[in-house]
C-alpha cells in the first residue's frame, strides 16, 4: 500500500512540474499585443530585378536589406533587453492603428511605389526614354464620415468618379469639389489584386470646409519604358529599398561595372527628385549586411546631428558595436551614390 502511495505521489509530482514547464512556455511564447523588430534578410537584387534583353555580368551583387518584424512575446521582450539589435514597439507605434492586414496594404503600396520610382529613376540617370501613366489616386487612409468606409480598403486605386476619368489628382479633386454635399456619387477603383470594383455613396463635407469623398490620397502612376523592367520582390514591403533598385536597374540598363567586385548592401528611399530619404531600423540593416559579407553600406544622409534623425549616425554607431569592417557611405541623393561607385 505504501509503494503504490509513493508512486502516485511520484507521478503527481512530475504531472505537475510538467505542467508547470507547459505553463511557463505557453507563457513565454504567446503573442502579445506589441511588435518586436530585429535583423532581417540581405538579399541580392540581381536576382529580383529584370531589364528585358540586358544581363548583368558583373562580379560582386548589390543588396537590398531587410528588418524582421514579429508580435513579440514575452521571450523575445527579454532578450531585447540583452540584444541592442532588438527592438520592441508598441502596436500604435508599429501600426499607426491599422490592422494586420491594413498594414501589409499599405507596406504593399510603398513597395510598389519605390519600384515604380527606381524605375524611372534609373532611366532619366541613363537618358532613357520613359514615360509617366497617370492611373488613379492611391487610398492612404479613409475618414469615419466617408460614406465609402465599409467598401474601400487602404492602397485601392481610385480610377473614376461618376464614369469620369482625369489626367492627374488635381483634375479630380478640382471635380469633386465642385460638387454637392448629400448628392449621390459612383466610384470605380481596383484592388493591388487587380480585381475592378464600383461603388455607390455620398459627397460629405470634409475638415477644410470642402465637397470630398473622405480619402486620403497620392498619385497613382506607372512608368512605362523601353526596354521593360520586371522587379519580383515577393513578400517583402515597404519603401526603404527604393535606392538600391534604382542602382540595380541603372547596372543593367547602362551596362556599367559600378560594383568592381564588391558586395554592396544599402537601405533609403528614392523620391522623385532623387534625394534618398530616412527609413526605420537602420541598425538592423547594418547587422544583417555585415554577417553576410558586405564590404560597403550605403545609406541616407539628412544632415542633422543626432543618431534618431540621421540615417548615417546611427548606421556609423551600429557598425561601431558591431567591430565591423564594412565602409558606410553617407549618401543624399542617388547623383552621390553613382558618384562613389563611379570614382
Amino acid at each position: 500500500m505504501k509503494k503504490t502511495s509513493k508512486k502516485i505521489s511520484r507521478k503527481l509530482k512530475w504531472g505537475l512540474l510538467i505542467a508547470a514547464i507547459l505553463v511557463v512556455i505557453v507563457t513565454l511564447l504567446y503573442p502579445t499585443k506589441s511588435y518586436v523588430e530585429m535583423p532581417g534578410t540581405t538579399e541580392p537584387l540581381g536576382k529580383m530585378v529584370e531589364v528585358e534583353g540586358k544581363k548583368d555580368m558583373h562580379e560582386g551583387d548589390f543588396f537590398l536589406t531587410t528588418v524582421q518584424i514579429a508580435r513579440a512575446n514575452l521571450a523575445t521582450i527579454i532578450y531585447s533587453h540583452f540584444n541592442s539589435f532588438t527592438t520592441i514597439y508598441s502596436e500604435e507605434e508599429m501600426t499607426g492603428g491599422l490592422n494586420d492586414e491594413q498594414f501589409n496594404q499599405v507596406n504593399q503600396y510603398y513597395m510598389e511605389t519605390a519600384q515604380n520610382t527606381a524605375i524611372y529613376q534609373a532611366f532619366k540617370l541613363a537618358n532613357r526614354p520613359y514615360q509617366l501613366k497617370y492611373e488613379g489616386v492611391y487610398v492612404l487612409s479613409i475618414a469615419k464620415s466617408s460614406t465609402f468606409k465599409g467598401d474601400l480598403e487602404l492602397a485601392d486605386t481610385v480610377t473614376a468618379i461618376n464614369g469620369k476619368r482625369f489626367d492627374s489628382s488635381t483634375a479630380m479633386i478640382d471635380y469633386v469639389s465642385q460638387q454637392k454635399v448629400g448628392d449621390p456619387v459612383t466610384i470605380s477603383y481596383t484592388r493591388m489584386d487587380g480585381s475592378k470594383h464600383t461603388s455607390t455613396g455620398k459627397y460629405i463635407k470634409l475638415s477644410n470646409g470642402k465637397t470630398g469623398i473622405g480619402i486620403g490620397l497620392v498619385d497613382h502612376t506607372e512608368v512605362v519604358t523601353d526596354p521593360k523592367v520586371t522587379i519580383n520582390a515577393g513578400s517583402i514591403g515597404g519603401p526603404s529599398a527604393g535606392m538600391m533598385f534604382t542602382l540595380e536597374i541603372y547596372s543593367q540598363l547602362t551596362g556599367k561595372d559600378l560594383r568592381n567586385g564588391r558586395e554592396i548592401a544599402g537601405t533609403g528611399t528614392i523620391e522623385h527628385d532623387g534625394t534618398i530619404g530616412q527609413i526605420g531600423g537602420v541598425d538592423k540593416k547594418v547587422a544583417t549586411a555585415s554577417k553576410e559579407g558586405a564590404q560597403v553600406f550605403m545609406v541616407p544622409d539628412s544632415g542633422t546631428k543626432k543618431e534618431s534623425s540621421n540615417n548615417y549616425l546611427a548606421a556609423k554607431a551600429a557598425a561601431k558595436k558591431l567591430k565591423t569592417n564594412m565602409k558606410i557611405i553617407p549618401v543624399k541623393t542617388i547623383q552621390d551614390a553613382l558618384d562613389y561607385l563611379e570614382k
